[in-house]
């Protein structure tokens, strides 16, 4: 990006180096905020260094937080007995969204991370009686959920996972051969 000024092409190359922007949207998107939207751009800055500087992970359940304790954590309504682990905290805003789960979360990103004594904890202090696995389907994931079973049958739960099969609006042209497999497995009266 030599013909470009270097500040804008320093701009231009943090914004590719974002998940799903490549380089056409760079260029659009610092132009805009050089240019359109000077005020959103400040915004924009502003609301990266708060989050950078006082976003924290929460020491109970791993979710993005304020605090130390998150807000789901740290709710007493939320404890009706089932703790939904998911892979990242990321999936908890996605669950979150549909205002479908009111009970406990916990984020394992990978066995080799992951405290077996602490999530024990967890699951004892919240009275936990159904342990729901929310992960994408694949071989490693379901690695992970047999392995949590085994670790933790000795507590008398109760382990589901969520349904996996055809998306709403998607062609079978379109679906993988897992996700088939899974739907025809899963499959319910009409």
């Amino acid at each position: 990006m030599k013909s470009y000024p270097e500040n804008f092409a320093k701009l231009v190359e943090s914004l590719e180096k974002l998940p799903s922007i490549g380089r056409k949207s760079a260029m659009r998107l610092a132009y805009f905020l050089a240019f359109e939207d000077k005020f959103s751009a400040i915004r924009l800055a502003h609301n990266i260094e708060c989050c950078v500087q006082q976003l924290l992970v929460c020491e109970e359940c791993g979710a993005i937080s304020n605090d130390r304790i998150c807000g789901i954590c740290s709710d007493n309504e939320r404890n009706n007995g089932e703790l939904c682990i998911v892979a990242n905290p990321r999936d908890i805003f996605l669950l979150e969204e549909s205002g479908e789960f009111v009970g406990k979360y916990f984020v394992i990103e990978g066995l080799e991370k992951l405290e077996l004594k602490h999530l024990e904890e967890v699951i004892q202090k919240n009275k936990i009686k159904e342990v729901i696995f929310a992960f994408s389907p694949s071989l490693g994931n379901e690695s992970v959920m047999l392995y949590l079973e085994d670790k933790l049958e000795h507590l008398g739960l109760q382990f589901t996972k969520i349904a996996q099969g055809v998306p709403t609006g998607v062609s079978l042209e379109n679906i993988d051969q897992l996700s088939i497999v899974r739907a025809l497995q899963s499959r319910v009266k009409v």
